[in-house]
Formats: structure tokens, sequence, C-alpha cells
């Protein structure tokens, strides 16, 4: 999950980089605005960062420490005004908890700023995922988010610390070699790829370092928001139970689907856990991000003709998804792309290593994480709960240290090209 179980597939885009891109270079980002607290608590305040694009909060015009946002919390609280009048400073509090809990600056996590300016931030969000889950034998989702989330850090590290060392764009490698294994094919089988794998040996080849920055940077975008969005719930549960959850919900911050999500949690058992975590999956890839990957798979700039950059990334993305969770399987195993098509009169088919879908559609996406990823986790914490304990009590750099594939990016690559077969009927 670029953040929980849907970021954490843009591994590969991220080490398949290390031979071209260093650390993104830091954009100034706004400057904190010193606050200074009303008399009264603060109502019906507009959310201005909803999707966490800029640093702080949901809503500048309020703080972002839990020690100013507490009392004001208590005054809204108190004054019996309806819960829907002060959700944003609700949500801001529970956030701030949160981040505190992280090690996380609200106000300096800037996306905008690159890579290098949150790299360890991206480390602290999955480290405070499995926290919340090992504090927790019912924070399903968390654990998911965290485990998952150590393929993606170990794809940031190896990007910030090869970086410029390196001048081979492996992204380059990847789409050459795919372009030449499409020649390779008879022209019938080659016509009937899919546009996102014509794209890769055609664009592939041509992204520059401003492309992939750009796609940096939507990860970036869409790791806050995941956080922003599922932290308060989470914290809000752990320290007031689901009154507090349902407080957050009363200003429509969550669903009915969602806080049903919560009401499971509070009732426990394993039909209702498990249905909770489905839920929380749901609600991070088909409403937290869903949009942004939309977004993303549309291209960066179409204005200037470079409308297909999303597309070709994302499906690189697809390509090297491989989460770090017991049994689950990647992107092209659980989805290999076979083409047929009729050669000189014969019924051909070609088997290939590349996944037949693309992260960024909602549709494959989910039955993904619905089909193999949530049920892989699942089995682990409920019918394997001492394997699980070990996993989840992992020192997470460690981990993460064990996942870097810069070690085997030859033999990948090798495995993309070599791994195609073309059977006669």
């Amino acid at each position: 999950m670029a953040g929980g179980a849907g970021v954490w597939v843009a591994k590969f885009v991220v080490v398949s980089m290390v031979a071209t891109v260093g650390a993104a270079p830091a954009a100034a980002g706004d400057p904190p605005v010193p606050y200074s607290a009303p008399a009264a608590a603060p109502l019906d305040v507009v959310e201005d960062n909803p999707h966490g694009e800029r640093g702080g909060g949901f809503a500048s015009s309020l703080p972002t420490d839990s020690a100013t946002l507490r009392p004001m919390l208590d005054r809204a609280r108190a004054s019996g005004v309806d819960p829907a009048r002060y959700a944003t400073l609700a949500r801001q509090y529970w956030l701030a908890v949160g981040a505190e809990k992280a090690g996380i600056d609200l106000q300096h996590w800037v996306p905008e700023r690159g890579l290098a300016a949150n790299l360890d931030n991206v480390d602290k969000v999955y480290v405070n995922y499995l926290r919340l889950a090992n504090s927790r034998d019912d924070y399903f989702w968390t654990g998911m988010a965290g485990f998952a989330g150590m393929s993606f850090a170990a794809g940031f590290w190896d990007l910030e610390e090869v970086g410029q060392l390196l001048t081979v764009p492996a992204v380059h490698q990847l789409g050459t070699a795919v372009g030449g294994a499409l020649h390779d094919l008879p022209w019938e089988l080659a016509r009937e790829m899919p546009e996102d794998v014509r794209l890769l040996a055609t664009v592939g080849p041509t992204l520059t370092r401003a492309d992939i920055d750009w796609y940096l940077h939507r990860l970036l975008v869409m790791q806050r928001h995941i956080f922003m969005d599922m932290i308060p719930a989470h914290e809000a549960y752990a320290a007031e139970g689901l009154s507090a959850v349902e407080e957050l919900a009363a200003g429509g911050a969550y669903d009915e689907y969602g806080v049903d999500a919560w009401r499971m949690v509070d009732a426990g058992g394993p039909a209702n856990l498990a249905e909770a975590l489905v839920r929380m999956a749901s609600r991070e890839q088909n409403q937290i991000i869903a949009d942004q990957w939309d977004a993303t798979a549309a291209g960066r700039d179409a204005v200037m003709g470079r409308d297909d950059v999303g597309r070709v990334l994302t499906y690189i993305t697809t390509v090297g998804g491989s989460p770090d969770i017991p049994g689950a399987r990647s992107l092209g195993q659980f989805r290999p792309l076979t083409v047929q098509a009729e050669v000189d009169g014969r019924p051909m088919t070609v088997h290939t290593p590349l996944p037949a879908f693309n992260w960024a559609d909602r549709g494959p996406r989910w039955e993904y994480i619905e089909q193999d990823l949530v049920p892989r986790y699942r089995e682990l914490v409920q019918d394997r709960p001492a394997e699980a304990e070990q996993v989840l009590g992992v020192v997470f750099r460690e981990r993460a240290e064990q996942n870097r594939i810069l070690r085997r990016l030859p033999e990948f690559l090798t495995e993309m090209t070599s791994g195609w077969a073309v059977v006669a009927e």
C-alpha cells in the first residue's frame, strides 16, 4: 500500500530508477505560520488541504500540535454544538496525535520538497503502521500497510544512496528490452499487445529525470493522503473508542461503509476483523487515492505532449509490484499477460512475464488486493498468529534492507526479457 496496500507497489518504479535519478531536489515549502489560539473553539473550519498536497494538517487555519488542539476540542465538545461543526478540529487533533507518535512534523512534511526532504518521513509512516499493529491485535489494516511498506521504503533508500552514481537508466533498459522482445515476435502477436506494453517499449526509453521526479512527487502525495485519512480514526479509536470515530464521521470524513468497519473492529471476532480489513483496504484504494491514481495515469503534462508518461510509469510500477507479505504473489504472477493471434493460418499464443493490467486502473487493482493481498495477510494473522507475531515484530530497517532490489536488478531485467514463450496451439 504508496503508502498502504496501494502505494507499496511503487517499489519497482522507485528502484528501477536507481540507475538514473538521485534524491529529488528540495523545493522551497511554505514556511510554518505562527498560530494564535482563539478564546473559543473554532467551528465550521474549512479544510484547505484535504488531500495532503501541502505541509500542515487538514486546515491551515488550525495549529498542528496536539497540546494546543486538545483544549480547543474539549471546549467544542463542552459547548454542546453538533459534532459536524467541529469535525475538522477533531480530525486535525487526532492527526496531530498520530503524527507526533510517528515522530513526524506535519509542517515540514511537504511532498513538493522532493524525495531527499521526505525520505525520513517515508520510513516513519510505515514504522508507525507497524507500531499500531503491534499495539493491538485487532488493527489488521495497519499491519498489512506497514509490512507491505517495507518493500516501498527499500526502493526509496536505493534511490537515495546510489542516485547519480549510475548513468544507465534502468527504466530505459526495461523499455528497450521489452521493445526488443516485441520486435522478435510475429507481427500478428505484437499487434495484439496491450497499449501499455507498446508504450513501455516506445516511450519508456525516452523518459526524463523530470518525468520521474513528477511521478515520485505523486507517490509522496498519495502516501501522505493515506496517512492523513486513516491515522486519525485509528488514534481516536485507540484512545476513546467507537464514539470518537463516530464523532469524526459526523462531519462527513467517513461514510457508513467506513464507520461500519470500525463497528466490526469494536465487535471483534475473526469474521468481523477480516471484513474490517477488506473495508479499510477498500477505503484506502477505492476512496482515498482512487482519483489520484486516475490523474497520475492520465499523464503529467498533456499540453507539452507528455500525457503518456503517467501511463508508462504506472505500468512500470505494475511490472515490478511485489509486496513483502508471506504468500502474496507479484502482480505479474497474479495475472500474467497472455496474447493470442493467428499466425500464417495457425493459432499461436505468447506467454509473457508481464502483468496483464495496470495498477493505476481501479478494477484490476482492487481485484488483486481483494483476491490476493488481503487474504494472504488475513491468513497470516488469523491462521498463523505465531508467525505473524514474528513477522510484525521485525526491526523495520533491517527487514526493509533485505528487500532492496538494486542487487538483483540485472536478474529482474533478464527475467522480464527472457521469460517470453511463443506456443503453437
